[in-house]
């Protein structure tokens, strides 16, 4: 499949990534979330190497890459600046089509929105990851809809994020990870997710350990101030049917920030990138080709 392995310097660290097919095609960028690597991608990259260059990486505390110790390294401006680096260093010049799972989702809408990169980007596929900054917004006007139900819906989406909650506590995540939940996670996929084959990797400790910096470093702020955002590339949301952690109606309201949405539902739990490459591959190629230079 014609893989190979590069170093990016991003600022002061170093991110591992990976290009695979043939560099004449149209490029994608797959962005993974957590507690993941650029591993989750594997199936559904099976399936778009004939038709795309790809690159993917290991963002900033996962996989191969760097992983820097202090909360305020993964503020989602360093997250939309790694991304940059890797495009600019694998696709010089180029523009490229960008799909993006969990918070590789959340971190990619900072550079859909904003940035040096607004006008590379041709289009945007996002599963499971909605803009921090959006969700603040929907928080707001949900909360003070009493008469139509908003606040129900803002309790509904509170208990499915309860683990947002859990990793904003210092210590606790880390020392479950450290006392063997890496070891008991293909368990909780397997279970849970149906990810009928999840496996134990070396890398899952780190993975989730550095990984819930990102909780730290943004969820807070961002929904506390705001920002508006507004995509002016082509948006697609894949949206898993049954996914646990991100409801759908946190999307009710996602057309006034990007014009023209595109919506497309899976059957499938929220690690979709698993448990349907297929769908989920298909729908990237659809829409991607369809906005193809």
């Amino acid at each position: 499949m014609n893989r190979v392995h590069h170093r990016v310097q991003s600022g002061t660290i170093t991110l591992h990534a990976v290009t695979e097919g043939d560099p004449g095609n149209e490029a994608l960028v797959l962005v993974h979330g957590y507690p993941d690597n650029h591993h989750v991608w594997d199936r559904v990259v099976e399936q778009l190497v004939p038709d795309f260059y790809l690159v993917r990486y290991d963002v900033r505390g996962a996989g191969l890459s760097d992983k820097p110790g202090k909360t305020r390294d993964y503020r989602l401006q360093q997250l939309a600046g790694d991304l940059e680096a890797v495009v600019d260093q694998l696709l010089p010049g180029r523009t490229f089509h960008l799909a993006a799972h969990d918070w590789g989702s959340i971190q990619s809408w900072e550079s859909v929105t904003a940035g040096p990169l607004m006008d590379r980007i041709r289009s945007y596929s996002s599963i499971s990851g909605p803009c921090l900054d959006h969700v603040s917004y929907w928080l707001r006007e949900q909360s003070t809809d009493l008469r139509g139900g908003g606040a129900a819906r803002v309790l509904r989406q509170l208990a499915s994020s309860w683990y947002v909650f859990l990793f904003q506590l210092p210590v606790v995540p880390e020392t479950l990870w450290r006392l063997g939940l890496d070891r008991a996670w293909p368990g909780i996929l397997r279970k849970y997710e149906g990810i009928a084959d999840a496996r134990f990797s070396e890398l899952q400790q780190g993975d989730g350990m550095f990984g819930v910096k990102l909780y730290r470093a943004n969820f807070l702020t961002r929904l506390w101030r705001p920002a508006l955002r507004h995509a002016r590339c082509p948006v697609q949301l894949i949206i898993p049917r049954g996914d646990n952690y991100v409801g759908k109606q946190l999307f009710d309201q996602q057309v006034r920030w990007t014009g023209k949405l595109t919506r497309k539902e899976v059957d499938a739990p929220h690690w979709a990138p698993l448990t349907a490459p297929g769908p989920v591959a298909d729908a990237i190629r659809e829409f991607a080709m369809s906005r193809a230079g």
